[in-house]
């Protein structure tokens, strides 16, 4: 099984920029779609962004002209660049990998933005 590994997380103040990595442990070849999701103290689970393996990309309102995903099929890594970071966006950031008939969650990341 595919085994995600974040990375790239950190303390931050507002304004500020961070880039999150999530390398799979093998070929993004048969996975469907890589998300970043991100949940903060009291709060559920709520998706970032998403990218296709045809890369297709979707993103919450809430970070639309912010964040930006990528990925890099080489190096079977994805990327969530941010931007202007504010304190709301603090939280834990979990990479995901949607196969055909089973998704696969990274560990987590924490992201801390200070005002």
């Amino acid at each position: 099984q595919v085994q995600l590994v974040e990375s790239g997380g950190g303390l931050v103040q507002a304004g500020g920029s961070l880039r999150l990595s999530c390398a799979a442990s093998a070929s993004m070849f048969s996975i469907l779609a890589m998300g970043w999701y991100r949940q903060a103290p009291g709060k559920q689970r709520e998706l970032v962004a998403v990218i296709t393996g045809g890369g297709s990309t979707n993103y919450a309102d809430s970070v639309k002209g912010r964040f930006t995903i990528s990925r890099d099929n080489a190096k079977n890594t994805v990327y969530l660049q941010m931007s202007s970071l504010a304190p709301e966006d603090t939280a834990v950031y979990y990479c995901n990998a949607a196969f055909r008939d089973s998704t696969v969650w990274g560990q987590g990341t924490q992201v801390t933005v200070s005002s």
